[in-house]
């Protein structure tokens, strides 16, 4: 048996979901891999199961015996709090027909038009971000540029004030953080504060667009969640101050982290990053490939409904599934040299985006961010260099970065 197979059943062994420590959290990739080759169905202490095979989070994400509902879950980790209120109402946590109901309100903002539309703003935004940078020789990347996009055009939609847009990262940081395996009291007491603090902002907005009877742009989708209707059911006050918060996470962090991240693999890989500068026209693809190895999202879940078969297992009914993206996306079945950064990887059938009814709704506008914010900036500043250690978020089910500095000259 050679080296490298005696520590991965070594780490394998001591491997629970449920006691990862910041290593995992920093670098899950070698864990992963390990799981893979020889547990890739691995049974937790609480009897939930990590996946990690391509095929098995496809499967799992397709099967029709699988719910992503999580009242049961949620009421015992949070409780009656608001964190539990919150992931139990929106959107990505529920089935049909709620879910049905809350997708067909939200998709109206998510059309093919609709988001034609947005390319010219996010393009000035973009520009003017760049244009503020060029008198800088070195930035934040995350604070400065990454976030900067997200905040404007998540508000744009939403219609939140500009004196509130600093809130938004740590809200969503603090409601997103609370959904890792392992969450402190610090960590929970500050998403139940984020959850209550964004919904009394909410519904003060919500009230007011109410009331606003002058067309506007600003603020569209928030709109059509207001006056939206299926089937004679429209959103009550919490519905739509709930969701409002989801398309907050949705929409905010994980294209902060996107870009974020598409720059540090691109910093990991020089001769990669070169090549997009020589070859503007890759961009499409490349952020394909951050979409792959660095997956913003890391860890989805799912409950089988029945009893099932997966992966030559017997799944009995209420089986809690954690689904693996960041194991699935290095899976070499699917992906070639899957630890190599290509920015022209072809085919590039990743997972970052789920797939299934619960497929991520912006993951159109999420492509055309990311394209659009690393095209420029790599085109403004083609000698964009680390400048020293980027700080991760610290977060398993969510992967990116507080800082990046960077240097242009």
């Amino acid at each position: 048996m050679s080296e490298q197979n005696k520590n991965e059943i070594e780490l394998v062994r001591n491997f629970d979901l449920n006691l990862i420590d910041k290593e995992f959290i920093t670098n899950p990739f070698p864990t992963c891999r390990a799981l893979r080759n020889h547990s890739p169905l691995h049974q937790n202490a609480d009897g939930s199961l990590f996946l990690t095979r391509y095929d098995d989070v496809m499967t799992a994400y397709r099967h029709p015996a699988m719910s992503s509902d999580k009242k049961v879950a949620f009421k015992e980790k949070f409780g009656e709090s608001p964190l539990y209120t919150h992931h139990t109402t929106s959107l990505i946590f529920n089935d049909p027909p709620y879910h049905t109901v809350v997708r067909k309100l939200l998709s109206s903002g998510f059309t093919p038009r609709k988001l034609r539309s947005m390319e010219p703003l996010i393009e000035k935004i973009v520009d003017g971000l760049l244009d503020r940078l060029s008198d800088l020789r070195t930035f934040d990347l995350v604070s400065e540029y990454a976030m900067a996009l997200p905040t404007e055009i998540i508000s744009f939609m939403l219609g939140i004030p500009e004196e509130h847009r600093h809130l938004l990262r740590q809200y969503s940081l603090n409601i997103l953080g609370a959904l890792d395996p392992v969450v402190s009291q610090k960590a929970l007491d500050a998403g139940n504060t984020s959850v209550s603090d964004f919904g009394e902002m909410l519904e003060d907005i919500i009230d007011h667009r109410r009331k606003k009877t002058a067309a506007s742009s600003d603020g569209e989708i928030l709109m059509s969640l207001i006056v939206g209707e299926v089937e004679g059911r429209k959103l009550t006050t919490q519905e739509l101050i709930q969701n409002c918060i989801f398309l907050l996470n949705a929409g905010h962090e994980t294209t902060t982290s996107l870009v974020a991240n598409s720059m540090h693999m691109l910093f990991q890989a020089p001769d990669q990053l070169n090549r997009l500068i020589a070859h503007p026209e890759l961009i499409d693809t490349a952020i394909e490939e951050s979409l792959r190895s660095q997956s913003p999202l890391q860890i989805g879940n799912r409950v089988t409904t029945a009893d099932i078969e997966l992966g030559g297992k017997k799944l009995p009914a209420g089986t809690y599934l954690h689904l693996s993206i960041a194991g699935a996306n290095r899976d070499p079945k699917e992906f070639p040299e899957p630890d190599r950064t290509d920015i022209a990887r072809k085919p590039n059938r990743h997972v970052a985006f789920a797939m299934g009814h619960h497929v991520c709704l912006g993951a159109t506008l999420a492509r055309m961010e990311g394209q659009i914010a690393i095209g420029k900036l790599v085109r403004r500043f083609p000698k964009i260099l680390s400048s020293g250690p980027a700080v991760s978020m610290g977060l398993a089910r969510f992967r990116g970065f507080n800082s990046m500095p960077v240097s242009i000259y």
